[in-house]
């Protein structure tokens, strides 16, 4: 398949172009000019922000599936939406597992629990990007919409601190005792680059896929 990526050298789409290629797609990298690109994959060096340049450097081009890694607001997911409809034959948007509503209680998250999280706008606006979506692309975009979870790579997987905070694992290594938050009463998951891009991978292309929403995660769940 033909494939482009919005993005694709993340902690998240690093792991998946690399088994594009490997799976042997043809595929393109669409980021800003100056970007690293991955070896083996086409570059489209464009600022996807610039919608004009963008249009220029789309062109020549059709697409089996876009993938979009770095969408977060409903304006982005319009701009796609003039971008890319009749140039592709499936527009993926990866939205967040974040969206969903936190029960009180625990019980398994499934793709049909709601979509609510009153405490953080990341989630409000990747809620919205869905609802544009299911709202205006089924009339000329195939979509499907992926929400991962906490997925790491290039990032230090801790709950609390930020991508890069080093401090926690500085302790580990001396042995010193770490701030583990909550009282064991939230399940999380947490899943590695290279396991979500399987899952991801095994959508495009899929027509079984088209309208529909997954996310991608472990299945274990942690305190």
């Amino acid at each position: 398949m033909k494939l482009l990526f919005i993005g694709g050298t993340g902690n998240i789409s690093t792991s998946c172009s690399k088994l594009a290629l490997q799976l042997g797609h043809e595929l393109w990298l669409l980021h800003r000019p100056g970007r690293p690109g991955i070896a083996g994959a086409l570059d489209l060096p464009c600022d996807i922000n610039d919608e004009a340049a963008a249009v220029q450097a789309l062109a020549p081009h059709h697409f089996d599936a876009v993938v979009q890694f770095i969408a977060f607001t409903p304006a982005q997911i319009e701009r796609d939406l003039r971008l890319f409809t009749g140039r592709c034959e499936q527009y993926v948007f990866l939205s967040s597992a974040s969206a969903y509503a936190k029960p009180r209680a625990f019980t398994p998250t499934t793709e049909r629990t709601p979509l609510e999280n009153p405490r953080w706008q990341y989630s409000r606006d990747k809620i919205a990007c869905e609802q544009v979506l299911r709202t205006v692309a089924p009339l000329n975009l195939p979509y499907t919409i992926i929400r991962p979870s906490h997925t790491y790579d290039t990032v230090i997987l801790l709950p609390i601190g930020g991508w890069q905070d080093f401090t926690t694992v500085e302790r580990m290594r001396h042995g010193k005792p770490v701030i583990v938050p909550g009282d064991g009463t939230s399940p999380w998951t947490v899943t590695h680059a290279e396991d979500f891009a399987q899952g991801l991978l095994g959508l495009l292309g899929n027509p079984l896929a088209l309208g529909e929403d997954f996310h991608i995660t472990s299945d274990e769940a942690l305190t």
